[in-house]
């Protein structure tokens, strides 16, 4: 995962084999900033675009009218989604947050 920048808009490229996705760079603060506010943990809930995202979750709320800008992190039609799965290992590196590692189900939370 690495920042570029996009039609002026700084993005983070996240490359999976061979699938690149983008998300708006601002998403780590907008999360951290929720994360902060909820005070405990958050499941991270992560599904694809097409899918559902579970109600409560980290996934949910990165593509939820009412986070900061208002609708998807994601900016690549039909690759929007993933973000309960992508950004939360990149802000537990970070320092940001502490993330659960079980084999399902997991959880995070801002430091």
């Amino acid at each position: 995962m690495h920042t570029d920048e996009k039609d002026g808009k700084k993005i983070l490229v996240c490359t999976v084999g061979s699938t690149v996705l983008h998300y708006d760079a601002r998403c780590i603060d907008d999360l951290y900033s929720m994360l902060k506010q909820a005070g405990d943990w958050i499941e991270l809930g992560g599904a694809d675009e097409q899918k559902p995202a579970k109600d409560g979750t980290v996934e949910s709320w990165g593509r939820s009218e009412a986070n900061p800008v208002g609708g998807w992190y994601g900016l690549k039609k039909g690759l929007r989604g993933r973000f309960g799965i992508y950004i939360p290992p990149l802000m537990e590196e970070l320092g940001l947050c502490e993330l659960e590692h079980n084999a399902k189900n997991n959880r995070m939370r801002a430091k």
